[in-house]
């Protein structure tokens, strides 16, 4: 690896610059303690705080230098036999160097963003979706970085990219970035809506990629879970009619995140998404039909829809206002489990990353529900798409 090696002759080179050549010195100390760790607890501490220090100096350098190339005109790196293996490859490097929340703030300070954000433009699809990757790492759980990606105009290629880009992957890594992007990101989350964000959304559950349905589904979660308006324009827009075929799906993870984001609805009483999904003669088709398919399975796969058990269950109540069929004939807790109050937060293990993150990154801020800044603009929504859906690409 990349990182290995980097690791390596930074501690060597920092472990010479303890070397005056007078006699025995701790870099011959830190060296033997790689191999058999000894001495005082005093000593251990110093070592393993001079080597982050000099590791975090050599990182930032190796950023810097990645920057610099990705910053030189295409033509010049063709010209000097770099390919685009290995532009994918340094891309790599920065998103292993970007996963501590210092290095990603820093990342804009040596001249690393705007370079990122570009090649989400290149013409090359395994780039773009590099960088993609690179910007999900950096903005997860970072408000710092979020704000510095909005600000850099990174919003607008990973729209792009998401609603249009012709390589599948890359669109399903564009939503990925915009998901942690605008995640706990009240501008971030109006942007998306300004930008009928929404329409991107609606065509990924159309397409045939569970991976991009379960993304999509994820993301229309979050949204919902935030904010009343949000349930008002998915279910006038027709999500529930697409949400409710996707619940069928052979996918098991795209069933629970689709039977999840119904839940959502089926909560907002406000707005009268609970007597709209109810009176839906499909929605009660499908429920029974997965409660018949849930009373057939092996002891092996009752175990493995535990989700979904709960989920077709707190849907059927939320909807119907009685016990399901699952509850009565005590499939809903099965022996050995726990009873749950609430469903489990199916979409929220789809940002896993995100919240391994968490633990080394500050919680966010506490947001208020983002509808109550847009006001009236939730007529744009229902609108055509603008016609900057097209995604310019260049070398």
């Amino acid at each position: 690896m990349a990182g290995d090696r980097l690791s390596w002759a930074g501690l060597l080179k920092w472990s010479l610059s303890y070397v005056d050549g007078a006699g025995p010195s701790r870099a011959i100390s830190a060296c033997w303690f790689l191999v058999a760790p000894v001495g005082s607890e005093e000593e251990r501490r110093w070592l393993a705080e001079a080597v982050e220090r000099h590791m975090m100096v050599d990182v930032v350098s190796r950023m810097r230098e990645i920057a610099l190339l990705m910053s030189t005109p295409p033509a010049v790196l063709e010209a000097q036999g770099i390919t685009h293996d290995d532009i994918e490859g340094l891309l790599s490097e920065l998103q292993v160097h970007v996963e501590s929340i210092d290095m990603a703030n820093d990342l804009h300070s040596v001249g690393g963003l705007v370079p990122v954000i570009k090649y989400l433009r290149n013409s090359n699809a395994r780039i773009r979706a590099k960088a993609a990757d690179v910007v999900t790492t950096v903005v997860q759980n970072n408000p710092t970085s979020q704000q510095l990606v909005m600000e850099a105009s990174g919003f607008e290629p990973l729209l792009s990219n998401f609603r249009s880009d012709p390589d599948l992957t890359a669109r399903t890594k564009a939503l990925g970035a915009l998901s942690s992007l605008i995640r706990n990101n009240t501008p971030g989350v109006a942007a998306f809506r300004l930008a009928n964000g929404y329409a991107g959304l609606r065509d990924a559950l159309n397409s045939e990629s569970a991976r991009f349905q379960r993304k999509a589904l994820s993301l229309i979660h979050y949204l919902l879970s935030e904010s009343h308006s949000d349930c008002s324009v998915f279910a006038q827009l027709g999500f529930p009619h697409l949400m409710m075929r996707l619940a069928s799906s052979d996918d098991s993870g795209v069933r629970e995140a689709a039977l999840g984001g119904l839940l959502e609805l089926a909560r907002d009483t406000t707005l009268g998404n609970r007597s709209l999904l109810a009176e839906h003669c499909r929605l009660r088709w499908l429920l029974r039909r997965r409660m018949e398919s849930i009373r057939t399975m092996t002891p092996e796969d009752l175990d493995a829809a535990r989700e979904e058990r709960q989920l077709v269950d707190s849907l059927w109540i939320a909807c119907y206002n009685e016990p399901s069929m699952l509850r009565n004939e005590g499939l809903l807790v099965l022996p050995g489990e726990e009873s749950f109050e609430q469903p489990p937060d199916v979409a929220g293990r789809f940002f896993e990353p995100m919240r391994q993150a968490s633990a080394r990154r500050a919680p966010p801020v506490e947001r208020s529900d983002p509808g109550d800044e847009t006001g009236g603009g939730m007529i744009l929504l229902l609108g055509p798409a603008p016609d900057g859906g097209s995604n310019s690409q260049t070398h």
